[in-house]
């Protein structure tokens, strides 16, 4: 029976493959409580969402929508925070503190240059 569902939805949808990722996602759907629009007679969710494919009971745009819904993931992008810890430590703001290890840096590449010349 399946063969033949299958040659009854290739007019709905052209490629077969695209016809076997449908019916595949639609049958998940059953799996997981879907209600059904064809009666079941005893077939398999497979055989069942090629039936409804067929008698255009669920549409092949509609389920093409729904398995791309269902594979798309959303990526959430972390913003830094910003690093307020060291201002409310300190009790300044981030500008002096900048300045500081600016100093601190310059500082210490005199004495370096200091000691090469010396040694």
């Amino acid at each position: 029976m399946a063969r033949v569902t299958v040659e009854d939805c290739v007019d709905k949808v052209p490629n077969r493959f695209e016809l076997v990722m449908l019916a595949a996602h639609r049958a998940r759907e059953i799996s997981s409580g879907s209600s059904l629009s064809v009666e079941r007679d005893n077939d398999k969710n497979p055989v069942v969402s090629l039936r409804e494919i067929a008698d255009e009971t669920q549409t092949a745009g509609e389920l093409r929508e729904r398995l791309i819904e269902s594979n798309q993931t959303q990526i959430e992008v972390d913003l830094p925070e910003d690093d307020s810890m060291a201002v409310l430590m300190g009790g300044g703001n981030d500008n002096d503190r900048a300045e500081d290890d600016e100093m601190s840096e310059e500082k210490l590449l005199r004495a370096l240059m200091a000691a090469q010349d010396k040694g």
